[in-house]
């Protein structure tokens, strides 16, 4: 029986991990290869898009694929769309994999944006100075924020356009509330802009904002496609596929 997980993330790879070896079970992960070097995950490995909804429709038919998990990043919603299609288009059991997102706590000082384009609108009545760690793709929603200066954090270097006055520090989670304190108090951050990407992973930042009393500007993570299953646990997900396995 063939699984193929749309991977790329922590929980797609503990996912891969437990359901790797299992009997009578092919398995592949599929990769977007949007970051240089990545975590691989044990099984069989492809890297790439597959061409639309239409593109991974035929890869389910063709490689007769029997479950489907997305286990993408909660920010990857183009892909989780197609998922959503193309499973409903091969008769594919599909199951969505998602970390739990950030919740505030007393102390937090947040403000919620709906999307790159929103924060960005936010940020002139926040800060001056400021820790954007959402990701080297989406910079051209600041680019035109002359006024304020970034520290952009990302696993690789990011392309045009972006803000006129910012640092790129290249780095990879988890990170530690030790560095990220030092990070805020070295760069005098004023206000931090991030994803809603939820796990630990990258978590220290919002409680060193926190005890430093500073703005956050939290992005609302997109919707799962309606109607497709969520799991929050690599451990449940992987459960629910040998039982869906098992029934075929």
């Amino acid at each position: 029986m063939r699984v193929l997980i749309l991977g790329g993330t922590t929980e797609a790879r503990r996912l891969a991990g437990l359901l790797h070896g299992t009997p009578g079970l092919d398995l592949t992960s599929s990769l977007a290869g949007r970051v240089t070097g990545p975590r691989l995950p044990p099984g069989t490995v492809r890297v790439g898009g597959f061409g639309g909804t239409d593109g991974l429709t035929a890869w389910l038919c063709e490689h007769t694929v029997d479950v489907l998990i997305d286990a993408t990043h909660p920010f990857a919603g183009t892909i989780s769309f197609h998922a959503a299609s193309a499973a409903a288009a091969a008769h594919v059991p599909l199951l969505a994999l998602r970390r739990p997102g950030w919740v505030p706590v007393e102390g937090d000082v947040w403000h919620e944006a709906g999307s790159l384009e929103a924060a960005a609108e936010l940020l002139p009545g926040l800060g001056r100075r400021v820790f954007l760690t959402t990701g080297r793709m989406g910079l051209a929603a600041f680019a035109g924020l002359d006024e304020l200066w970034f520290l952009v954090r990302s696993v690789d270097s990011p392309g045009p356009p972006q803000p006129a006055h910012m640092e790129v520090l290249l780095d990879r989670g988890p990170f530690d509330l030790d560095g990220e304190r030092e990070l805020l108090r070295r760069h005098r951050v004023d206000v931090v802009v991030t994803k809603d990407s939820g796990g630990d992973a990258t978590a220290p930042k919002l409680a060193a904002a926190r005890e430093a009393g500073l703005p956050v500007v939290v992005i609302r993570r997109p919707p799962v496609p309606e109607g497709v299953p969520v799991m929050t646990d690599p451990e449940a997900a992987a459960r629910w596929v040998v039982r869906r396995i098992g029934g075929l």
